[in-house]
């Protein structure tokens, strides 16, 4: 076809019109590129943060939204200390770890337990929660111990969980389980939902792999089975649904999937398989979660956020941080279930693939948007976000791309250097220690003893319970 001198410039009058296209910029085909595209995300991901400023608090995202103070939420804050502390443990970049040890120590509250006044109005079980699921992050990787002066890592994990297994936590309505929120005044006081609950059996089941204490474990069983005698668990499917409200007896269950829920339930499980060298329970567990994981959140083995992503600027801001979560979570299943890793590790590497795909746009040609599975950019505004989760997805799903040459979570017998305090929790006396046995509490002074002295001829201090 042949075009006349007028067409021809109308060609490139139209294509001059068009907005540059950036190239992909993002490499991930090798560790050297793996680790300097994570390098480069880790820094931009840092722009969004200003709590490593003068006058600025650490520990948090620019928030909460209810005072007009940024799109994040504190609970987010503590979220993205644990990708940190991920980004460091797979490639052994410092760069950060004074910003993360900072804003996790700044952000303890009085009682040292996640629990900051100045947070109370949006104060959940999930929101301390994951400031707790950070922390003991920090003790498995051995992320390096705060001054002796501070709370240490185990001890800040053992705090939150003991404050959640305290009597006005756990009552009988809907034969037990955890509230979304912690002061009765909080909006949603009256709904027990997946979310609080899975954290705490999160926690539970790693603290009982990192101590060997079976009272955590019993605390982690009783947990799932709630979660799977309430239904929040199908029973057919393994969908995981989202929650009920106290009013209803908690039938009432709202049926949204999140991928979060569906990931976390699935890590503790695996923590939980490695617990009981092997249990059968808990392999049917994880292979039933896993499948379920991978069918509806994985569509394309993309990353995909079921309730919200088919609609842009239909996603919350929490919704646009859980990809990351779920890679992050997902690849440490295939450490310590490793029967996993044939059906993980390949979705986790084509679903890193489709994240940086669409890592094109701003100024610089490398800003990350939501939504993978399309391969474009889309800009982070369509959602009313400033991009913050956004970029925290893509940055942990590069670095676990890493997560077959790292170390496995550490325990107190593999070398764990966090010292622990069974008691934290603001001294409150909780269930915990009202169900610790006499046998728990000799073979813990026993093993006092034996560290004790050992230390004496040894560098460091090996973390106990």
């Amino acid at each position: 076809m042949l075009f006349s001198l007028a067409q021809v410039a109308a060609l490139l009058l139209a294509a001059a019109e068009l907005p540059a296209a950036h190239a992909q910029f993002y490499k991930i085909g090798s560790r050297s590129e793996i680790l300097q595209s994570a390098r480069t995300l880790a820094y931009d991901m840092m722009l969004f943060y200003q709590g490593n400023k003068s006058g600025e608090v650490p520990g948090i995202l620019p928030g909460p939204p209810t005072e007009n103070k940024g799109d994040y939420y504190w609970w987010e804050g503590g979220a993205m200390m644990g990708t940190y502390i991920d980004y460091w443990h797979l490639t052994g970049d410092t760069s950060y770890n004074h910003v993360v040890t900072q804003g996790m120590l700044h952000q303890v509250g009085p009682d040292r337990d996640y629990q900051p006044p100045n947070h109370t109005a949006s104060l959940g079980n999930d929101d301390q929660g994951f400031w707790g699921m950070s922390a003991m992050l920090a003790a498995e990787t051995k992320f390096p111990n705060p001054p002796d002066t501070e709370p240490q890592w185990l001890a800040l994990a053992q705090a939150v969980f003991n404050t959640q297994t305290g009597e006005e936590r756990h009552d009988e309505t809907c034969n037990g389980g955890l509230r979304w929120q912690i002061p009765p005044t909080n909006a949603g006081y009256n709904y027990k939902n997946t979310i609080a609950n899975a954290c705490f059996f999160n926690l539970g089941s790693r603290l009982a792999r990192y101590t060997a204490n079976e009272t955590y474990a019993r605390w982690a069983t009783e947990t799932f089975e709630w979660l799977w005698n309430v239904k929040y668990i199908d029973h057919q499917t393994w969908k995981v649904y989202d929650g009920g409200h106290v009013e209803h007896n908690c039938t009432d269950i709202n049926k949204a999937q999140f991928s979060y829920n569906a990931a976390l339930l699935l890590h503790g499980s695996a923590f939980m398989y490695n617990y009981t060298n092997g249990s059968t329970t808990w392999r049917n567990r994880v292979e039933k979660l896993t499948e379920a994981m991978l069918r509806d959140f994985f569509p394309n083995n993309t990353a995909f956020e079921m309730p919200c992503e088919g609609r842009k600027g239909a996603c919350t801001a929490d919704m646009l941080t859980f990809k990351g979560y779920v890679h992050r979570w997902l690849s440490v299943v295939t450490q310590i279930a490793p029967f996993t890793r044939a059906a993980i590790l390949p979705v986790l590497a084509d679903s890193a693939a489709a994240a940086v795909r669409q890592c094109t746009g701003g100024d610089t040609g490398r800003r990350c948007g939501f939504y993978w599975s399309g391969g474009v950019f889309v800009d982070p505004a369509v959602d009313k976000t400033s991009g913050a989760g956004e970029q925290m997805n893509v940055l942990a799903a590069v670095s676990s791309l890493l997560i077959e040459e790292a170390d496995p979570p550490a325990t107190n017998k593999t070398g764990g250097i966090s010292r622990g305090d069974p008691d934290a929790g603001n001294g409150r006396k909780s269930k915990l220690q009202n169900m610790i046995t006499t046998g728990d509490k000799a073979g813990a002074a026993i093993l006092t003893m034996v560290i004790l002295t050992s230390a004496m001829g040894m560098w460091g201090w090996m973390s106990y319970d």
